[in-house]
């Protein structure tokens, strides 16, 4: 940056929130990510050879990959060129290039573009800037909260090293909580503030591991908190609360959390825990997902996962779905709820759709057999002289309502699909089926099709 450039960004600096105030510029500052800045790991050392390749920081809100640009920047003296892919294009980008070309050839300098929310460019825009990641015109640092391996396209990806940031843990927000409390210079302490235990509890664990979430509440804690007698500002349990009413949950229903969040539902309901179906669910509804696509996940699994162990959980599925069109939300969480509880709970077999699955594939290789004749309906006098019809037995007519027949065309007879599990209803399936099929307990036909 020029002289101007950078009183103009020291004096943004000074307006800007706490959060930014308080962003550490050495690695000596910076507080988390030990496994890639920490002395010998893959990111400290490549910074210390000098030889920074272009990289991807993938990471949850909050948990430092801006800084770490900013502190890569300053620690290799590159200059720095930061945009937000939410608001810059295709010029921008050029702009940036052609300035980082002069830099190179004039003073042999690096230029480090930094994009931030780089999962938010289209192919286009990224692949604008790959021939120049390629022949290092400049070395590039994405930040990303999405998994790059989705929203990174491959050609640029090859050419970054890909490097996951951690969550902040609660004793990092800690020292990062006390340290803007102390620093007079960018952070509170010339407002004297102190924090009740109790509130400094409860402003770590409602910021979900977000460093900016927890130093814009402190921030807003301490600026509406009035200074007593002797000039100090304590902020109470009742305080933090106000500041910061609702924990910031890490979702988004385009990204990866959308479709991490209803796996672990399904396999939690799969795996009968309803304390973790619970948990899952809420964690999603309280997030904003529709609910709709929830009750969607729940109706497979029921056909899925539970089957005919209990065919009431189908039911229960629809029903939960009805009541959210219904009442709407948030009253249809409870329904929801109810659902995952009682799929969770409920008898588990995947019988159903091993079985469709093995008719499905049957019929994609190309299984065209006809009708037998004897279950085809003989609508007119002709189809009656052809055969139609003929031989059929009518099942109410037998003890039992039940008479053995061939139902399943001749080049498939005595093929067998569904194999009832053991659980639930299914043991009652079993049970029916032998006392009906007299070759049910005979191995299941293999010949191939055509054969017989």
């Amino acid at each position: 940056m020029d002289m101007f450039e950078q009183k103009f960004e020291e004096q943004k600096g000074q307006e800007a929130p706490l959060a930014t105030r308080m962003r550490p510029a050495t690695f000596e500052d910076f507080v988390g990510q030990e496994h890639l800045i920490g002395k010998g790991h893959v990111l400290r050392k490549a910074i210390e050879a000098g030889q920074l390749p272009s990289i991807i920081l993938w990471g949850p809100p909050g948990s430092g990959k801006t800084t770490l640009a900013y502190i890569i920047a300053n620690a290799t003296e590159s200059h720095f060129s930061p945009i937000s892919a939410v608001s810059a294009g295709v010029a921008d980008l050029r702009r940036i290039i052609e300035g980082a070309k002069e830099r190179r050839k004039m003073y042999l300098q690096r230029t480090i573009l930094f994009i931030d929310e780089i999962h938010r460019f289209n192919k286009a825009q990224q692949d604008a800037i790959l021939p120049f990641v390629e022949d290092g015109t400049i070395t590039l640092i994405g930040a990303t909260t999405e998994n790059p391996s989705f929203e990174v396209t491959s050609p640029l990806l090859s050419r970054c090293q890909v490097l996951t940031l951690n969550p902040l843990t609660h004793d990092e927000i800690q020292v990062i909580v006390l340290r803007a409390l102390k620093d007079t210079l960018r952070g509170l302490g010339v407002l004297n503030v102190e924090l009740a235990p109790d509130a400094l509890n409860h402003l770590i664990t409602m910021s979900n591991n977000d460093a900016r979430v927890t130093l814009n509440a402190l921030e807003m804690a301490a600026l509406t908190t009035p200074a007593d007698a002797k000039g100090k500002r304590y902020i109470t349990l009742p305080t933090i609360e106000d500041a910061i009413q609702h924990r910031a949950l890490r979702y988004d229903k385009a990204g990866e959390e959308h479709y991490d969040s209803i796996s672990a539902l399904h396999k939690s309901m799969r795996g009968s825990d309803p304390d973790a179906s619970l948990y899952w669910l809420a964690r999603m509804l309280e997030a904003g997902e529709d609910p709709l696509y929830i009750a969607r996940r729940l109706v497979r699994f029921a056909s899925e996962d539970v089957g005919m162990a209990d065919p009431q959980a189908l039911v229960i599925a629809m029903a939960a779905q009805q009541a959210v069109h219904f009442i709407g939300m948030p009253e249809g969480n409870l329904a929801l709820a109810e659902a995952a509880v009682y799929l969770a709970t409920a008898p588990k077999s995947n019988s159903l759709y091993q079985a469709y699955s093995k008719v499905q594939e049957e019929i994609k290789q190309g299984s065209t057999n006809s009708v037998p004749l004897h279950l085809r309906n003989p609508v007119t006098p002709l189809m009656k002289e052809m055969g139609y019809g003929e031989g059929y037995k009518y099942a109410h007519d037998y003890p039992g309502h039940f008479v053995e027949q061939q139902n399943l065309p001749d080049s498939l007879q005595g093929k067998r699909y569904y194999t009832p599990s053991d659980q639930g209803y299914e043991k009652q399936i079993i049970a029916r089926l032998k006392t009906w099929w007299r070759d049910l307990g005979k191995p299941p036909k293999t010949e191939k099709r055509g054969e017989g």
